[in-house]
């Protein structure tokens, strides 16, 4: 299932999956973009269609001190340049409805965080700029109860919208993946996403800093290519243990190749 008209997003025939990747915030001026190029040369490789995605600020966080971003306009500068730049889609999440209309000025792809899925105001806001849409199903929600947030966006007349699932609340510090939310969320007729990482998080750590378990990146992206996911969006770093926000559960850049050649197998075979 392809996402509908997302600009310079770039499908071959045969294609079955497409990438959302990067890093989880923009951390400076210079180290976006050689992610980008990375990402962007493999995925031309596979012919595998690629968003990049970058947080221009992280709103979401369990400690006042974590790092938040480098500014607003100056990450987003930086997202609209990448895309400019490498002739790809960007995405990246907002948080309020004004996000909505600044963000929109400057990515392809508006991201609802999963915490945020059923606010009413913002994905309406989000539908009301014309972008592609994507909402992550909240770790507390079903996947049948999507489809009212799909039907927010598309009551603006926005028919743009994706789906990502990102694991659902086991206990306090766990999340599970139920591929069974796959097929029940393409019953919406949108594109549904897998985000690996996210989804290995381990949440609400004693320290405030989340937790993860990137030894399973290849274990929930290759369930996920079999399950059907029409995408898969994970977050890349050349260096995770010192990446500035979510290092924990990020795959590190020199294994993406390996993994998205597996991934081309395994649908390949399918």
């Amino acid at each position: 299932m392809i996402p509908g008209s997302i600009p310079k997003l770039k499908f071959k025939e045969g294609n079955s999956f497409f990438l959302i990747a990067g890093p989880c915030v923009i951390e400076n001026e210079s180290m976006p973009f050689g992610i980008a190029e990375t990402i962007l040369g493999i995925c031309n490789r596979l012919e595998i269609p690629f968003i990049f995605k970058a947080s221009y600020k992280k709103a979401n966080r369990s400690r006042q001190d974590s790092f938040t971003g480098i500014g607003d306009d100056k990450a987003m500068g930086i997202l609209r340049k990448i895309g400019e730049k490498f002739d790809v889609p960007v995405l990246t999440d907002i948080h309020t409805e004004m996000d909505a209309l600044v963000a929109g000025a400057y990515a392809d792809v508006l991201q609802i965080p999963a915490f945020l899925c059923r606010q009413t105001d913002l994905l309406v806001a989000a539908g009301k700029t014309g972008k592609t849409v994507n909402i992550k199903k909240g770790q507390f929600v079903s996947a049948s109860s999507m489809q009212f947030a799909v039907d927010k966006v598309r009551s603006t007349g926005n028919p743009d919208v994706m789906l990502t699932e990102r694991g659902t609340t086991f206990g306090y510090h766990d999340l599970i993946v139920d591929m069974r939310n796959i097929p029940e969320m393409q019953k919406t007729g949108v594109p549904v996403v897998v985000d690996v990482t996210h989804s290995l998080q381990q949440p609400n750590q004693a320290s405030g800093i989340t937790g993860g378990q990137p030894e399973l990146i290849s274990t929930i992206a290759r369930a996920s290519i079999a399950a059907g996911a029409d995408g898969l969006f994970l977050e890349t770093h050349p260096d995770p243990a010192n990446a500035l926000s979510d290092g924990a559960n990020m795959l590190r850049l020199d294994l993406l190749e390996q993994l998205l050649e597996k991934l081309v197998r395994i649908r390949k075979a399918l």
